[in-house]
């Protein structure tokens, strides 16, 4: 096609500011990188090794937590790279790439916990129908489409987005994010606009949905103590997720608002990175404390291990 960009390399700004420190953030990104790998693994791991915890609530937060170390995936690596780099740029498919994998993450993490808020809501609302509702194939159906819808959605972005004939090549943020792609566009980005415009009130819709299960589940709960018990244990860390994840991408979505030139460069980089920073190490920290039969399997397997370090006979 005529209008394909021809852009190979795009250049980005984020890091102009902070060259002076760099080996000092470098050393903190690494470490923050680390402990989202550590924790969220080790979630992921205690729930698939232990067939108690077989069960739909813990099978959506492995799935949270398997799509955080997408998501960081799609970041963290690339980042480190810039901060030992003294050019910082990306290519043209590698920026595509990157906005796939960042935005498809975020877009599933609101998937995802609005299946858990459903599978709360029928928990809770509806127990004696639980089992027959949250069968193994409605599951396993629930959680294909939590990934699914997402990567489609992002793909169409994506595919948009490609067909722009760009004017320049220069982003003023840490990564590619696909607004700051499309404000590059020589021609018109209506489509684009109204193809995002929808996607953002689908995902909004997730919103609206897991805001009216809550209503129910509280309304619920206050009957009984039973199940006043159960949404303090399971449905809290629950909120506390969304409130994290939807509070961490209103920071990005700030910054593509406001992130004017009177904004400090170290204010905006903070602002567009929250939701790879913040969501992805307390997601699976708050579920590890919070919910008893997780916290349990990780305080055992500690044990083990150190019994058998213990019992190591020493050299």
């Amino acid at each position: 096609m005529s209008n394909i960009s021809k852009i190979v390399v795009f250049s980005l700004s984020g890091l102009s500011e902070t060259m002076n420190y760099r080996a000092t953030l470098f050393s903190l990104t690494l470490l923050c990188y680390c402990v989202i790998l550590v924790v969220n693994v080790s979630l992921v791991l205690t729930i698939i090794l232990d067939e108690n915890l077989h069960e739909p609530m813990y099978i959506f937060l492995c799935g949270l937590c398997i799509n955080g170390l997408y998501g960081t995936t799609g970041f963290y690596p690339k980042f480190l790279f810039d901060l030992l780099s003294h050019v910082h740029g990306i290519s043209y498919a590698g920026c595509l790439m990157q906005v796939f994998v960042i935005y498809s993450s975020a877009t599933m993490d609101f998937s995802i916990l609005a299946l858990m808020s459903y599978d709360r809501y029928v928990a809770i609302c509806r127990p004696l129908e639980y089992h027959s509702v949250m069968t193994k194939q409605r599951i396993a159906m629930l959680v294909c489409l939590s990934w699914l819808i997402p990567l489609g959605c992002e793909v169409i972005v994506i595919t948009l987005t490609s067909m722009l004939e760009l004017c320049g090549s220069h982003i003023e943020k840490l990564y590619c994010e696909n607004w700051s792609v499309v404000k590059l566009a020589c021609s018109s980005t209506t489509v684009n606009d109204i193809v995002g415009l929808i996607i953002i009130c689908f995902f909004l819709g997730h919103d609206v949905f897991i805001v009216c299960t809550y209503v129910q589940l509280v309304k619920s709960s206050l009957k009984s103590i039973e199940g006043r018990r159960k949404f303090m244990q399971t449905c809290v860390p629950h909120l506390l997720c969304l409130l994290n994840v939807t509070a961490a991408l209103l920071f990005d979505v700030m910054y593509v608002r406001y992130g004017s030139k009177s904004v400090s460069q170290s204010l905006k980089n903070f602002m567009s990175i929250q939701f790879l920073l913040i969501p992805p190490i307390l997601n699976p920290i708050i579920y590890g404390l919070k919910l008893s039969k997780i916290r349990n399997r990780i305080n055992n397997l500690c044990m083990m291990t150190g019994q058998r370090f213990k019992l190591r006979p020493k050299a």
